[in-house]
């Protein structure tokens, strides 16, 4: 990465969209088995040190935004000249007796509050205190800095196995001075892009509209369980889904596995909704599944900043039958990839990368409502490497990847492949959702429903 680099349109978006009330940043609790005994009279591996070691030799997570004259309104990545990594690596030590609970607990807690925005904008922190010695993770990324593969991307940089093949960072070559006023030739090219980018912006934003007038127009209002003001508090939860029975779904019925996974979504929050003794929306309420835009065959981590858009899905909640449950997600996500990515709620964000910075500045407090006007909750997968993960030579146990929280909504559910299981990250408004434990434990339950 340079030593300057103007934040994309949709990484300042995320940036203005943030309030102090409403942290806007994704993270993984990260659950490692204990680290193994070093042989002879090697000093045990000190995991914080090596920790703090590997952040800090990730050049992405040295960099922080500040703001710039040109263009207006926006903002750029640069070095942080004071950068300590000690200030963005801390341990905790919990008590042991129910070491998982405590480090989800905490972790919520932790979760709950901005990262500092004249720093670089992440954290990490080492939970330790269980009894046999193994230990947790939690990893805070602003949403600015990384959509979900280009998180994966930095923070696989902790990992034994990245690290070691890591080349050293090359020193950034010196660039010549030149004038910020574009030559004749240049105004010509400029006023053409800005042409082609207003064609652009009005296709997607009438998707947009489209999306939103369609939303407004339904009869019934969406689920209440599913938005809310927010409280500024945080809730996590996490279930765990055999990745083989996914699969074997999956061969079944035709689609894919991410096509399982969310109808086993849908059959959850029918079940939690059963379990409140709520009665079922009027109307199914609507998710976001994110799409990434990155190029096929391109690095998980390549290209700066995010690079995403998503489609809308009618979860089927209403529907009793499992097996027709999944047959409606398959279809209505068959609808949506044949369609592709520039229509409906995942146009927001292509949208994003239409508009100047100063849109961005000013417009984020009338955006930061607008998207409960097109879904009701977020629902994510976020890949992993398939090869074993190892940090000091504690094995990788589970990953649980967390999104943020859109504001006006109660609840983001991301989940994550690996070492052949789903490991599913539950994030709710605290107040809203104090039962989100419930739901965690309605995943298995429904995918027993399609697996018997």
């Amino acid at each position: 990465m340079s030593s300057s680099e103007l934040l994309a349109p949709l990484d300042l978006a995320f940036w203005h969209l943030e309030s102090p009330t409403h942290p806007l940043h994704l993270g993984a609790l990260v659950h490692f088995g204990p680290v193994p005994a070093a042989p002879g009279h090697e000093p045990p591996v000190d995991v914080l040190e090596l920790l703090a070691r590997r952040a800090a030799a990730v050049p992405r997570l040295r960099m922080r935004v500040r703001d710039v004259l040109i263009p207006v309104g926006g903002a750029a990545w640069s070095a942080d000249p004071d950068f300590d990594v000690r200030r963005h690596v801390r341990e905790i030590t919990l008590p042991g007796a129910d070491f998982p609970a405590e480090a989800t607990r905490i972790a919520a807690e932790l979760m709950e509050s901005p990262v500092e925005r004249g720093l670089p904008p992440w954290e990490m922190y080492l939970l330790t205190g269980a009894p046999d010695g193994s230990f947790a993770v939690l990893v805070k990324l602003h949403h600015a800095l990384a959509d979900g593969m280009r998180a994966v991307a930095i923070g696989a940089g902790i990992f034994d196995e990245i690290a070691a093949g890591r080349r050293p960072a090359r020193r950034p070559r010196p660039v010549p001075p030149r004038s910020w006023l574009p030559g004749p030739g240049r105004l010509l090219d400029l006023a053409r892009d800005r042409l082609d980018d207003l064609g652009r912006a009005v296709e997607v934003g009438a998707s947009v509209v489209g999306a939103s007038v369609v939303r407004a127009g339904r009869l019934d209002a969406p689920a209440t369980a599913l938005t809310a003001e927010s409280s500024g508090t945080r809730r996590l939860a996490t279930a765990t889904l055999p990745l083989d029975r996914v699969h074997r779904i999956r061969r079944t019925t035709g689609g894919t596995a991410n096509d399982v996974l969310l109808a086993v979504t849908a059959g959850a929050l029918r079940r939690w909704f059963d379990g409140r003794g709520l009665p079922l929306p009027g109307a199914d309420p609507r998710a976001l599944v994110p799409v990434s835009r990155r190029r096929p065959g391109a690095a998980p981590g390549s290209g700066p900043g995010n690079s995403l858009s998503g489609y809308l899905l009618d979860l089927p909640v209403t529907e009793a039958d499992p097996a027709a449950r999944l047959a409606a997600v398959r279809h209505a996500m068959d609808r949506n990839k044949a369609a592709g990515p520039s229509k409906g709620a995942g146009a927001v964000a292509l949208l994003a990368d239409r508009l100047p910075p100063l849109a961005h500045r000013f417009g984020a407090p009338l955006a930061s409502g607008a998207a409960r006007l097109l879904f009701d909750l977020l629902v994510t997968q976020v890949p992993l490497p398939r090869s074993a993960l190892s940090l000091g030579g504690a094995p990788l146990r589970a990953l649980f990847p967390m999104a943020p929280l859109a504001r006006g909504q109660s609840l983001a559910v991301a989940m994550s492949p690996y070492g052949g299981q789903v490991h599913v990250g539950l994030v709710a408004d605290g107040e809203a959702v104090p039962d989100l434990d419930a739901l965690a434990a309605a995943f298995t339950a429904e995918l027993d429903l399609l697996d018997p």
